[in-house]
């Protein structure tokens, strides 16, 4: 008769060379560099936005140094030269905080290729970023170039978070699928609307320099196709809050999911208001903070939805 013994594991090979060096971290330590991570990038998303928001994009006219003959800003440069100085050192920490996210999750034992290719997707956008936001100053703040600068933290958010949802040790839960549809729909509108939004601030008047050009597309009809996706959203995450509570879903994805919903009315309420009120660079400011949480919070409704029901 056959034995139906499940075979143990084989075990690993000991750790040798310069990985003797870095600690064996638990899920918990992944977890919280997991967290610095997306702490590190939704703070650079803001800081960006207050370089451009405040014509601070030249304020550094050259790069990787700030000046022709220095790396740090001189104090002709100003505020402007603070404050995108200010953003390009913020860049270093985000740098730290990806390479200690790496360490751990390739120090992690047992080993987790699913967890490794994220982090290191997450930690080689870090120099992407860098280089775009570098292309962006040398070509005098192109609008199109700015867009994909600012896309790439919430790439980085968005494998980070995935990377934490993923490292969980409790089975994944069973649900419908209408709810995995409607978590699958809500990625696809949220960052269509964050990609839209990008155009809509290419079109507009914050440039990061008052001689950059603009994008080209007619400022309302940008805003009005940017606001009919937000609305949009706004219809898939009602019902995939309705379907968490009729269906049988975790109550862990139930509460994320009222989270989502109530961060996009939130932001509509700012979107809106900033409109219709000039744009004032505080409120565009707070939207895009929103906008970064708001793909924090998708990523882990998605990551959330379970496997398809039996």
């Amino acid at each position: 008769m056959m034995s139906t013994e499940i075979p143990a594991p084989a075990s690993e090979p000991p750790v040798t060379g310069f990985w003797r060096l870095v600690p064996e971290p638990s899920l918990d330590v992944v977890r919280r560099w997991g967290w610095a991570s997306v702490i590190v990038n939704i703070g650079i998303v803001v800081t960006g936005g207050l370089v451009r928001l405040t014509g601070s994009g030249l304020g550094c006219p050259t790069w990787p140094s700030c000046t022709d003959s220095s790396y740090v800003p001189h104090p002709e440069l100003g505020m402007h030269g603070a404050i995108e100085f200010g953003n390009r050192m913020l860049g270093f920490v985000v740098a730290i905080v990806a390479i200690g996210t790496w360490l751990a999750v390739m120090r992690y034992r047992p080993k987790r290729k699913d967890l490794r290719r994220l982090a290191t997707a997450a930690a080689l956008g870090v120099p992407l970023q860098a280089v775009i936001g570098g292309v962006s100053v040398l070509t005098g703040l192109n609008p199109w170039i700015v867009s994909a600068h600012f896309l790439v933290s919430p790439i980085i958010i968005t494998l980070t978070v995935s990377m934490m949802r993923r490292s969980r040790t409790s089975p994944y839960p069973h649900t419908p699928p209408v709810v995995r549809a409607l978590a699958t729909a809500s990625v696809v509108a949220v960052w269509l609307a964050v990609a839209l939004g990008t155009l809509v601030t290419g079109a507009g008047p914050h440039s990061g320099d008052p001689e950059t050009g603009r994008n080209g597309f007619d400022e309302e009809l940008i805003s009005q196709l940017h606001a009919d996706v937000v609305f949009a959203l706004l219809g898939v995450s009602i019902a995939l809050v309705i379907a968490t509570r009729v269906t049988a879903t975790s109550r862990t994805l139930r509460k994320l999911a009222a989270w989502l919903l109530a961060m996009e009315l939130l932001q509509g309420v700012v979107g809106f208001t900033q409109y219709f009120t000039g744009l004032p660079w505080v409120l565009v400011l707070i939207h895009m903070f929103f906008a970064a949480v708001l793909i924090a919070l998708v990523t882990a409704v998605y990551g959330e939805r379970g496997t398809p029901a039996t």
